[in-house]
């Protein structure tokens, strides 16, 4: 049976989280998303307590406590403080969790101790690519033998490129099907061209362009074989199906407070039953991506096959934020597209989602 009812363990987890949200986060979200950078004294803070590291194995300096519920949890509130902040603080999770899953011991030994240190050290996943009909699980981008090594060619799009991240974990087609590859960002070959997005400005991100580079044979991500690539992209999912829940939850959450203040018509707009009739509404669809969301973590944490629930929580996630945002900028009137407010960027920021793929992972 499935049980959701978070330990103790995860309640003060989730509490530490909302309040760093609250303090943090939040405060910074639109002064970020009109810079195009990130608050490095909140990334800095976020690796203070551990909400990667603490998933990491004993061994290398984490707390070896991964569990994807509990990653979700911090997703979802993370993301409820700003989407792209969320991104960037939970960064280190692209490189230290496919290396964990997919990685040999030298590998291990070589890339997790740089996350588990006093240095907020991001990582990267490029995954996406710039193709009609693109499919993460058959990428485009080839990784031929050569020698003792491989070369690398294609393109990739939506690669966080956060300031001072050092290697990508790039997902190829190699001899005997999709593939992980821990490369160099300063790869001879590998150009990043930054881009312009619609939403999450203070994230960086970059396309991402292959021209024949060159990596050994230890670049490779070979321990667990094709499936890295799915594992990834099933974790990946989930991950964003909580980020979009929080999304969900913030907009819903300041167009219920924003409904109970404004007056119009000899009362509080939230009285009407237009408005209460659509806040209601809000309420009921978070709380069945969240229930979605949940079971698929419940279901990698227990070693089961969850590309179905993945699928269907990233799914319904993704519309319910892009809904429940477009509801609030409505609750809001004309204030609604004012950058002034935050339903505007969350509008903006829950529309990406359609196009996400693995930009946090559980």
């Amino acid at each position: 049976m499935i049980d959701f009812e978070p330990t103790e363990e995860q309640e003060l987890i989730a509490e530490t989280v909302q309040q760093f949200a609250e303090n943090e986060v939040r405060p910074q979200a639109r002064d970020c998303d009109e810079s195009g950078k990130p608050p490095l004294e909140v990334l800095r803070a976020a690796h203070e307590l551990g909400l990667v590291a603490n998933a990491i194995d004993e061994e290398f300096g984490g707390g070896g406590e991964r569990n994807a519920v509990t990653g979700a949890l911090i997703t979802e509130t993370l993301a409820w403080g700003d989407l792209a902040i969320a991104l960037a603080a939970l960064s280190p999770s692209l490189l230290a969790f496919p290396v964990a899953d997919a990685g040999n011991d030298e590998q291990k030994k070589r890339f997790l101790p740089s996350l588990t240190g006093e240095r907020f050290v991001p990582g990267s996943v490029a995954l996406v690519e710039p193709h009609f009909a693109a499919d993460p699980f058959q990428p485009r981008t080839t990784a031929k033998r050569d020698g003792d090594g491989f070369v690398l060619h294609g393109e990739k799009c939506l690669v966080p490129w956060l300031e001072g991240g050092e290697w990508v974990v790039i997902a190829a087609m190699g001899v005997d099907g999709p593939a992980l590859f821990c490369v160099a960002r300063d790869a001879d070959g590998l150009t990043a061209t930054p881009e312009r997005n619609m939403g999450i400005h203070a994230l960086p991100t970059v396309t991402l362009s292959l021209e024949n580079v060159r990596v050994p044979a230890d670049a490779a991500l070979e321990a667990g074989g094709a499936n890295a690539v799915q594992r990834m992209i099933h974790r990946g999912r989930v991950g964003l199906a909580a980020a979009a829940v929080g999304v969900a939850r913030a907009a819903f959450e300041v167009s219920r407070d924003y409904a109970k203040e404004r007056h119009a018509f000899g009362g509080p707009i939230a009285t009407k039953q237009a408005i209460a009739f659509k806040l209601a509404d809000m309420a009921i669809e978070i709380d069945g991506a969240r229930l979605l969301t949940w079971e698929a973590a419940w279901r990698l944490d227990q070693g089961l096959d969850a590309g179905r629930e993945a699928a269907i929580a990233q799914r319904q996630a993704q519309r319910v934020a892009l809904e429940v945002a477009d509801g609030a900028v409505q609750v809001f009137g004309g204030h609604g597209y004012i950058r002034d407010y935050l339903p505007e960027m969350h509008l903006r920021n829950a529309r990406g989602f359609a196009c996400f793929e693995a930009l946090t992972l559980v």
